[in-house]
């Protein structure tokens, strides 16, 4: 996109705050602890009719304890390289600091439209306080404003939409697929959607809680344009103790429910654990597309030829027949060992939930099913099922017409719904059934 602003500054001084307001959302964590935004993150603001992407960035620090502190910086640069306009954000309350000066002599090399914004500006003092940030030397006017409560954002807006092309008139994220990378905290995560791009778009480090908001890029490959979402990683509630981490948690469980299909990842190392099950009964009970990436198969020792079929049983039968429709890939993010593969799986399971079959098709297929295994009489009645049709829903249900509706058992419906996923591909995805009177 043409239209892209970057809002940055030092730490804590309310730029997640800002960027859930101008995206309308509450995507960004905010809390009073520096250096909570690591990665760049992006969303979508729209202001007198023009769309624009909008990325968040770690506050731009030297010198700090903080053991991001380089990875945050060459985020904010990355940040910087993609945007046409930028927000400078600084602190009313704090006033200019030498921090403040360093990153505008950064800025100022840019060549960049740079729009100075003098946040935390909640009373008439502070407003006229403000102008001391003239004295950063940008060629800026400094807009006082209040990202939480709003204030001045509407003028700020007027003046970022000038720098903006006329055509990105709609939300360039509509109707495209979402596949949302999920699992316990340092299982690749990262790793995988950085080896995807070719680049480092997440922070990835051994310490586990190291990515904390959901973080979606845009991507094409095979033909196809989806979107890849990271996440924080899962752990069970009575591990976590810290509200960075609860909201993280929460941004990877709301990243799950927007998602269309689910990539659980497993650490090889570690085995399927129940937390890694909790993850896909979550996905299974929202009715999303599932699979399993069991990532870092290069670091199992001593493999043989069946070690891989083992791993993928016991999986599978912790997962119980429920959910033996998921589909189970062996991978190494670091050795880049069927990452793309794994990819390209889950765009399949995205065309198999999107997949409608015609009443025809259903019906030569399943009426000759149903024929030679009947469903069993129920108090001397005989059940029969006269045609199937699929029902118009986001995910795949099926409608079985039958004079009997409420005599047919579970385990004839386990059959009928076997034959569904033998004659139509729907590997990866829940499929509903549903029993009508006609």
């Amino acid at each position: 996109m043409s239209n892209i602003l970057a809002i940055t500054g030092r730490p804590n001084v309310g730029k997640s705050t800002l960027f859930n307001r101008l995206v309308e959302q509450k995507k960004a964590i905010m809390d009073d602890e520096s250096g909570v935004t690591r990665d760049r993150h992006y969303g979508f603001g729209q202001w007198s009719g023009k769309y624009f992407t909008v990325i968040d960035t770690g506050g731009y620090v030297t010198g700090s304890d903080d053991i991001f502190e380089a990875q945050i910086r060459d985020q904010v640069k990355l940040a910087l390289d993609e945007a046409s306009v930028i927000i400078f954000m600084v602190d009313c309350k704090d006033g200019m600091t030498d921090m403040d000066k360093d990153f505008a002599n950064i800025l100022r090399e840019l060549k960049k439209p740079v729009l100075v914004v003098a946040n935390k500006a909640d009373n008439p003092n502070l407003d006229m306080q403000s102008a001391e940030f003239y004295g950063l030397g940008l060629e800026s006017e400094v807009f006082p404003i209040s990202s939480a409560s709003g204030s001045g954002t509407g003028d700020l807006l007027d003046k970022v939409v000038e720098h903006f092309q006329d055509d990105d008139l709609e939300n360039p994220e509509e109707g495209i697929p979402r596949i949302s990378i999920l699992g316990r905290p340092n299982a690749g995560k990262s790793s995988f959607l950085n080896a995807l791009l070719g680049k480092d778009r997440s922070i990835v480090t051994d310490i586990a809680g190291t990515t904390r908001d959901a973080i979606n890029t845009r991507y094409k490959l095979f033909g196809k344009d989806f979107i890849l979402t990271d996440t924080a990683g899962i752990r069970k509630k009575s591990k976590v103790k810290e509200d960075i981490e609860f909201y993280s948690v929460l941004r990877a469980i709301q990243s799950l429910q927007d998602s269309d299909v689910c990539v659980v990842m497993v650490d090889a190392t570690r085995g399927f654990e129940a937390q890694d099950m909790n993850i896909i009964t979550l996905a299974d009970k929202y009715k999303k597309g599932i699979m399993i990436m069991v990532n870092k198969w290069d670091l199992i020792e001593n493999k043989e030829s069946n070690t891989a079929e083992n791993f993928r049983k016991e999986i599978l039968e912790k997962l119980g027949k429920p959910l033996s429709y998921i589909p189970i890939i062996f991978t190494s993010v670091i050795e880049k060992q069927r990452i793309f593969q794994a990819i390209e799986l889950a765009i399949e399971i995205f065309d198999n939930r999107t997949r409608r079959v015609s009443t025809s098709e259903l019906n030569d297929a399943m009426l000759p099913e149903i024929e030679r295994y009947p469903p069993p009489a129920t108090k001397g009645k005989h059940i029969k099922i006269k045609y199937i049709t699929q029902l118009p829903t986001r995910t795949p249900s099926f409608a079985f017409f039958c004079n009997l509706p409420q005599y047919i058992k579970e385990p004839y419906e386990r059959f009928l719904l076997n034959k569904l996923r033998g004659h139509f591909n729907f590997q990866g995805v829940p499929v509903k059934i549903y029993f009508r009177k006609k």
